[in-house]
């Protein structure tokens, strides 16, 4: 059956006839040399935005993340991470294969670890371990359940960071659902980290991207690891101008998404065997905990995508749910009637 309501992740969505419109109209020319205006102008606009020097128009975040791992470490290095971060799970082990570096997790909650963690994981001087070179958060935590970092920790974590020599990373996927849920400007987020990139194919809505954002010297560093990763284009333009109208429309709209995984989580949590802890829904992704009820989340999944509703199953006995603007309140409401029936049924 096909897909008319998918919760599946806020990289569904699709660009707007606007946003289509704006791309078909870019003017563009060779990026590699220089010369496409729209993609200068989309790296200056999130340069800015982001209180940084400088920025990269790259095809994904996961490149951001490679890209920025590989200029920072060298091999043998190590990189602190929370266990549910990005760059462990999602991204095909490229830290130890691209970097060569490797990643020591934390365990924090909800994707957030505290400063005494971040500190107890730094190595001393000793020849017999590796060395700690960053420290990387990710803004918001996706298995976290789209958690917020509050800014207050990420300036101490950041004044760690800089009292032992530790670059400090913002995956930063999420970054814009953040500044929208806590009010803090993604400059003031940005502020308390070296490098930073922000997603533009998750919930602002564009076909493809990423942009990563640092010093020039950095951004100078990033762009041979760019061409390395075959990442390098040419009329980018006309990706770029997708991302330059996302930033101009749909920011601040990232608020209605947030009210919708509310709405769903209040929803869902009405059903038996359902286990949601609404206060824990900071933005746009919600973990359902299926563990008590008649069927595994497996099955759940299953039945909704019968319907033409589609949550995913993380393992068993968690789902996880992503609102987005191709996903409506009425759509929200839909899909918690199919699944209270689903669950009531069985």
């Amino acid at each position: 059956m096909k897909i008319k309501i998918d919760l599946f992740s806020d990289t569904k969505t699709r660009p707007s006839k606007a946003m289509l419109n704006a791309m078909v109209s870019a003017d563009v020319g060779d990026e590699q040399a220089g010369e496409d205006p729209t993609t200068r102008t989309l790296e200056d606009k999130v340069a800015h935005l982001l209180g940084k020097e400088a920025a990269l128009f790259v095809p994904s975040g996961t490149m951001c993340n490679q890209i920025a791992m590989a200029v920072h470490c060298k091999p043998g290095d190590e990189i602190i991470a929370d266990k549910t971060a990005h760059i462990i799970n999602f991204e095909a082990a490229g830290a130890a294969v691209i970097a060569r570096a490797m990643i020591k997790p934390l365990d924090g909650i909800n994707g957030v670890y505290t400063v005494d963690q971040a500190k107890e994981a730094i190595r001393s001087d000793f020849r017999h371990s590796p060395t700690s070179r960053m420290i990387a958060i990710e803004q918001t935590a996706n298995l976290g359940g789209g958690t917020v970092w509050p800014l207050k920790l990420l300036q101490s974590i950041h004044g760690l960071a800089r009292e032992n020599n530790i670059i400090m990373h913002m995956d930063g996927a999420r970054l814009l659902n953040a500044v929208v849920a806590s009010g803090t400007s993604a400059a003031n987020f940005s502020s308390t980290v070296d490098t930073v990139w922000i997603d533009l194919s998750k919930g602002l809505g564009c076909p493809v991207g990423g942009v990563l954002a640092g010093t020039k010297e950095f951004i100078r560093e990033a762009w041979p690891w760019k061409q390395r990763l075959g990442g390098s284009m040419r009329q980018s333009g006309i990706l770029a101008a997708a991302g330059i109208y996302a930033l101009d429309h749909n920011i601040d709209r990232l608020e209605v998404d947030h009210a919708n995984a509310g709405i769903l989580a209040k929803g869902l949590a009405q059903i038996s065997g359902i286990n949601i802890s609404e206060k824990t829904v900071d933005t746009n992704i919600l973990l359902i905990n299926v563990e008590k009820a008649k069927l595994t989340a497996t099955q759940i999944s299953a039945k909704l995508q019968q319907q033409g509703i589609r949550i995913g199953a993380i393992n068993k006995n968690y789902m996880r749910a992503v609102t987005h603007l191709d996903v409506d309140k009425a759509g929200v409401i839909e899909a918690v009637d199919a699944f209270a029936k689903i669950c009531e049924s069985n």
